[in-house]
């Protein structure tokens, strides 16, 4: 192109360059323009233009992804009792309660139950501490055994650290252990972790939820409570704790799940004041026999009350009544009137009308004091026509039938029992739908984790969560053993640790296991057949015996044709065995075994425990 074309080219494209911007709209006014968050500044006519913002890239710091958190559950997770969390960050551990649970009837000979620490043995150099939500055996019942393999110090709230006090000295601990008292409202570090003590309602004084602190996010931890506008001792819960929690950002919340079934509000506590009161004028010719839990220290005031009220003195029965009513007395929870507490030895002293003697045994265990009055077994009480009955608490799932059959003991021994809930008798100490509801929406959690309940609780209170609007994925629902992640991103479920149950029977701990429940049930059903021989220590022939014991299985005299038969076959297999060079104990043994339970349940339809003992001479 020549150069004079080039010219005629770019005079062109001018041209319409100004035409274009002669005809193009004016720019909005100062007071009508957008802000769009750049530099502002004024062109040749006055009116501002948006620049693009500049950045410091060499200032720039990227944004820091906060760790991650595991909560542990060696219990408390489809069951009722034996309640024990783990939270875990930044090699640090805390642990949350340690309780027990009592033994159901398939654990025959089994006192108490509680969690596996193989999991805390294993990692007991993160362990910071234990902390404890309040001084119910299903929540600090365990600490002796754990204590007794992990030296770790407590953190509690001056009534349930007094309660666990007396635990450790029958378990020759006290001295061992660090016990740190704090009160609702403090906080405390432990590792990277501080965790904040909150109070709430429960049916024991001094109970605490937990907000802790961690630096993935802030987990809540309720435990037991309800909400109690009116509570018999101290203040309603600090509703406005939760709610200052809420607003700073909730990683997790773990509340518990007792009540998660019923629907609206627990009632207040005061409600059973006036019950005790009307029952108090009705049985005014009577001596009245209060059966409650013994850690129900509110319930227990109501009584005293209720017995000063009325002119009469108060007598209490069972050990760890006993010894609840002590620590709580001394400690200023429970307050009694000068004269009107006497020892148990003295009702004898006083008429019928002028005493109230309050019990355990309101769940109908075996060997509590109401329970051996029903069946005439107290060594200092006799029941009878002239008694006033209240059992004051509602059956735990399971325990119906026990209560039932004491209830019939006492009728039948013609005193006049309340035991119904139309008496309002007792009130639970745990939240109800609604109390769950208002605790959801003041913390406000990112994750929500159901705890202290069995399968059916903890499932409802999810559905209560989704109702609210969380959503089911940000939702854990676990069992013992269970360990979750949680992180500000993600919530995802880990390789579970070692957790089940531990079973105490006397001063043995763990070394009944599910194969001597098994052996004990099968004894129970069936009986026992021991077969004793002495056999020749060169050849294998039979010496003396085969010698026949029965126990539980059937009664001899009335069956010796069945134990001849018994004692026939066993000798034959020892001989055959002798004559074919069978030496082995172990298929000798088998064989007995398996030749005996043929015959005896060809005759009798029945399967005991098959013993034999053999011997050298």
């Amino acid at each position: 192109m020549s150069a004079q074309n080039k010219n005629d080219n770019y005079q062109l494209r001018q041209s319409k360059y100004s035409k274009s911007k002669k005809n193009s709209p004016k720019m909005i006014p100062n007071s009508a323009a957008p802000s769009y968050g750049g530099q502002k500044s004024r062109n040749s006519q006055g009116n501002r233009k948006v620049m693009k913002k500049r950045y410091n890239y060499k200032n720039y710091k990227p944004r820091v992804q906060k760790p991650s958190v595991k909560i542990a559950f060696l219990g408390g997770l489809n069951e009722i009792g034996k309640n024990i969390t783990l939270i875990e960050c930044e090699n640090d551990i805390v642990i949350i309660d340690c309780g027990m649970a009592f033994p159901d009837g398939d654990m025959l000979g089994v006192d108490l139950v509680i969690p596996d620490f193989t999991y805390i043995e294993q990692n007991y150099e993160k362990v910071r501490g234990i902390i404890l939500t309040h001084g119910h055996e299903d929540h600090i019942g365990g600490l002796p055994f754990l204590l007794s393999k992990v030296n770790v110090p407590i953190y509690g709230t001056p009534l349930t650290l007094g309660l666990v006090g007396n635990k450790l000295r029958e378990h020759s601990l006290f001295n061992k252990t660090k016990m740190n008292t704090v009160n609702a409202g403090d906080t405390i570090s432990l590792g990277c972790m501080k965790i904040k003590f909150i109070h709430v309602n429960h049916s024991i004084p001094d109970a605490v939820a937990f907000a802790i602190e961690t630096p993935a996010g802030t987990i809540v931890h309720t435990g037991d409570f309800k909400i109690d506008c009116t509570p018999i001792t101290g203040d309603m819960i600090d509703l406005s704790s939760f709610a200052q929690v809420g607003d700073k950002g909730v990683l997790a919340l773990l509340a518990e799940s007792t009540n998660a079934e019923r629907p609206g509000y627990t009632p207040t506590e005061r409600l059973v004041s006036d019950s005790f009161d009307n029952l108090f004028k009705s049985a005014e010719n009577y001596r009245i026999i209060i059966a409650t839990f013994a850690s129900n220290v509110n319930r227990v005031q109501q009584i005293i009350n209720c017995a000063e009220k009325y002119g009469r003195k108060i007598a209490f029965s069972g050990r760890s009544m006993v010894n609840y009513m002590d620590v709580a007395q001394k400690l200023g929870y429970l307050h009694v009137p000068d004269n009107i507490l006497i020892d148990i030895d003295m009702l004898d002293k006083y008429m019928p009308q002028q005493v109230v003697l309050v019990t355990t045994g309101s769940q109908g265990e075996p060997m509590s004091a109401l329970s051996r009055m029903a069946y005439s077994d107290h060594r200092k009480v006799m029941v009878g026509e002239g008694d006033f009955i209240i059992i004051s608490a509602n059956p735990i799932p399971g325990n119906e039938k026990t209560v039932g059959n004491v209830v019939d003991e006492l009728l039948k021994k013609g005193c006049k029992v309340i035991y119904e809930s139309m008496y309002e008798v007792h009130v639970s100490g745990h939240a109800c739908q609604e109390e769950l509801k208002i605790m959801q929406r003041l913390v406000k959690p990112k994750y929500f984790i159901p705890v202290h309940g069995e399968q059916k609780h903890l499932r409802k209170h999810a559905e209560l969560a989704e109702f609210l609007g969380m959503e089911r994925k940000n939702i854990f629902i676990g069992d013992i053993g269970s360990v979750i992640e949680l992180n500000e991103n993600y919530m995802k479920e880990l390789a579970p640790v070692p957790a089940g149950k531990v079973f105490v029977d006397g001063l043995g701990v763990g070394d009944v296991g599910s194969i001597v429940l098994r052996d004990r049930k099968h004894l129970g059903q069936d009986g026992l057949i021991i077969i004793v021989a002495s056999l020749d220590v060169y050849d294998g022939h039979v010496i003396s015996g085969p010698d026949i014991v029965s126990r539980g299985f059937v009664y001899v005299r009335e069956s010796e044709g069945l134990l001849d038969s018994v004692k026939k076959l066993s000798l034959d297999i020892l001989e055959d065995c002798a004559k074919n060079n069978i030496h082995e104990w172990g298929i000798i043994k088998n064989m007995i075994k398996d030749e005996v339970s043929k015959l005896i349940s060809q005759r009798t339809r029945r399967t005991p425990m098959i013993l034999p003992i053999l011997q050298e001479v």
